[in-house]
């Protein structure tokens, strides 16, 4: 054998087990996280400088941290794998809200700011993490950064080096090397690109631009896994602050972290003179659950295979199957099926739904019934039917097959209209109702940080049949403390009609008031083909007419429609009357489930707003394991910034949970959480009170 061989073969044992070792020797936490920690300003990182490193995908963790003359509030979530998110309001302590004691009081001004990682390298034993990220480009600007991170784990220590721009550069510690390749980056405006009037404005043409620093330094997780050391070298000098210049002793910051279950506790000493505390908590939304109190599936070793059809205990039928998640309106057991029509009620997940119901049925049924239907509705309304192989079904239930997969043993399609016209149609008349809870808030108002309101909504109406309805719905105050709520707009020249700005007048007219009332049509004109109308009072601040056609076909990834809409502006003095500003507003909307992005939905929304400006709304959402979902919205339309005013184009925020990951029992519930910046009134959407888009969700269902 070759010399040569045998030397490079022993290299490469030799370098293959240190990499296996050096792998093996990667510090995890008792929550199979990996070493991390979180920057001041939130998201990962040492103390005023990010990193590279990145939270497990759907991590979301809401922050503190108290230093010196700020005080940080943050919320990050980790997107994607590759993707992290911030949001984070900046409380300065040392400065007031405003100069007005009258308008805001003794609250110290605020500042809110967006901020996105992205992974562009992943970690390998030779090469380094890589990540690039911008800070607060979507506020003000004021800790407006971009920058270029590296990260490299070598057993307990974790080792970081960047470069920084914008605030994190702002000691000029090395020359721009973008700077040779073109002049704009030698230069930056203040406080970046950003229209500081405005604020929310985005302008990459200052991005890496002027001053650039070196950033870095060291984590060490200690060998008692919850504590952590760090030491890093920032970037910025401090000269240009928002809350005044401060005194900087030392561009080296020290850090402790303490990780206990999922809060993560700090202490700091940052600019050689200033002592910093916090606390980080962190759950992951993939994971999110909640132990359930719920009957077993029906099992089916003990089902009677010849029983007669004449002998089946219809009332018990009906039992189980409503039982088992679907809220029967009606029943036909005949020769060889069985079909229920009604509304699923209990189960998130439409294969577990389908599984109990299934084997509700088939407990109950001879082998006679070769199909069982279950034709699924909303009211009257026909959405999708899923039709299950008895046969397969049960042998796969009973472990007669090796398959173990139920869903081959039925498919969904369009309810056959033939099952439809049997259905008993008697059931549409008459009163209904219902009351739910209802909870709306407001960060950063001038007048109090936090504002919110509690109450419940009292919803009913009378059904003419089952293609005509009347709606109303009635909000009830029952805790706010709105009364803090003075801010209006009035003193703003704008061409901008007002009509979503005089949200104080709506909020504070009564404790009691019609936010709806209106009447309804719906029908589905062809299998895949749904249209609407309605008329009266659509929302908390207009009444109109309008209607809606929508195209959605069963387990499609996408649908399409349109909308038109004549509306009033509603008086806030009273609930019936109209003031003087009408408007047209309609859109053709795209709702799109790529399937090239797993769980994500997209939504365009083109045509014409309230304020008759023209443009497009575009919706992000991203569904998780739990169900809960994240989105993101903007709207852009014909109006420009300075029209807009502060915020520069309508934005926002939200959160989707479903009440069965904290409830005892299964629940279909939902409660959305929203956050937007700042309201102001171009890209404002009628909020009509059906959208056929989200009554047909069960044909495409995005979220389980």
């Amino acid at each position: 054998m070759k010399k040569g061989y045998l030397v490079k073969t022993s290299l490469a044992l030799l370098f293959g087990s240190v990499s296996t070792a050096m792998a093996d020797d990667v510090p995890r936490l008792n929550n199979d996280r990996e070493m991390f920690s979180f920057s001041d300003l939130g998201g990962v990182g040492l103390l005023q400088t990010p990193t590279s490193r990145m939270m497990q995908d759907g991590d979301f963790t809401l922050g503190y941290k108290d230093n010196g003359e700020y005080r940080f509030w943050s919320a990050s979530l980790q997107l994607f794998p590759w993707l992290e998110t911030t949001v984070r309001y900046t409380d300065f302590r040392n400065l007031l809200y405003s100069s007005d004691p009258n308008f805001s009081g003794n609250q110290t001004a605020k500042d809110k700011g967006i901020d996105i990682k992205l992974k562009l390298l992943e970690e390998s034993y030779w090469i380094p993490q890589l990540a690039v990220g911008f800070r607060d480009f979507g506020g003000t600007g004021f800790f407006e950064s971009e920058y270029l991170t590296a990260s490299k784990r070598f057993g307990h220590f974790d080792f970081h080096l960047g470069i920084g721009w914008g605030y994190l550069g702002n000691a000029g510690t090395i020359s721009n090397p973008l700077c040779d390749i073109a002049d704009r980056f030698c230069s930056r405006d203040e406080f970046g690109g950003f229209g500081v009037d405005q604020g929310g404005q985005l302008e990459v043409g200052d991005f890496f631009s002027g001053n650039a620093s070196l950033i870095g330094g060291i984590e060490y997780q200690s060998p008692w896994q919850p504590l952590r050391f760090k030491v890093e070298y920032e970037g910025n000098d401090y000269t240009d602050e928002r809350a005044a210049p401060l005194v900087q002793d030392s561009r080296w910051n020290f850090g402790i972290n303490y990780l206990y279950e999922g809060f993560d506790f700090s202490l700091s000493w940052e600019r050689g003179n200033t002592f910093g505390f916090g606390v980080n908590y962190t759950f992951n939304f993939h994971k999110a659950s909640q132990y359930k109190v719920q009957p077993e599936k029906e099992s089916l070793k003990e089902r009677n295979p010849d029983l007669a059809l004449k002998d089946v205990d219809t009332d018990e039928l009906a039992s189980k199957v409503s039982q088992s998640g679907i809220a029967v309106r009606d029943f036909r057991l005949e020769e060889d099926k069985f079909v229920v029509y009604g509304t699923r009620n209990f189960y998130r997940n439409q294969d577990e739904a389908i599984e109990r119901i299934g084997r509700a049925i088939a407990q109950q049924v001879p082998d006679d019934i070769k199909t069982y239907h279950i034709v699924e509705t909303n009211g009257a309304v026909p959405l999708v039917e899923t039709v299950i192989d008895a046969e397969e079904f049960i042998a796969i239930a009973n472990r007669d097959k090796v398959e173990d997969d139920l869903s081959v043993a039925y498919e969904r399609k369009n309810p056959d209209p033939e099952l439809m016209a049997k259905k008993a149609d008697t059931e549409f008349t008459g009163f209904y109702g219902d009351m739910r809870t209802y909870w709306t808030q407001s960060f950063g108002s001038p007048e109090a940080f936090y504002l919110f309101q509690f109450g419940v909504y009292l919803n009913g109406g009378y059904a003419f049949n089952k293609h005509t309805t009347l709606n109303t719905n009635v909000r009830v105050n029952l805790l706010d403390n709105f009364d803090n709520f003075n801010f209006t707009v009035d003193a703003f020249s704008s061409s901008v009609p007002r009509v979503r700005t005089y949200v104080r007048e709506y909020i504070q007219k009564s404790n009691v008031s019609v936010d709806s009332l209106f009447a309804h049509w719906i029908d589905n004109i062809t299998d895949d083909i749904y249209v609407q109308a309605y008329g009266g009072y659509l929302e908390t601040m207009y009444g109109g007419i309008g209607g809606e056609i929508y195209y959605q076909p069963v387990d499609s990834n996408i649908g399409f429609g349109v909308d038109l809409n004549y509306v009033k502006q509603r008086s806030f003095e009273n609930d019936y009357d109209f003031r003087d500003y009408e408007a047209f507003t309609g859109h053709a909307n795209i709702y799109w489930q790529p399937e090239f992005w797993e769980d994500v939905k997209l939504s365009f929304n083109v045509g014409q707003f309230l304020a008759k400006d023209k443009g497009v709304r575009f919706e992000f959402e991203r569904k998780f394991d739990s169900g809960v979902t994240v989105g993101a919205y903007a709207a852009i339309t014909d109006i420009s910034a300075e029209e807009y005013g502060e915020g520069s184009f309508t934005k926002g925020f939200f959160i989707s949970v479903p009440f069965d990951i904290f409830s005892l029992r299964p629940s279909m519930s939902r409660g959305r959480i929203p956050w937007s910046p700042i309201s102001r009134d171009g890209g404002q959407p009628l909020l009509r009170p059906v959208q056929l888009h989200n009554l047909t969700s069960a044909r495409s269902p995005f979220v389980d």
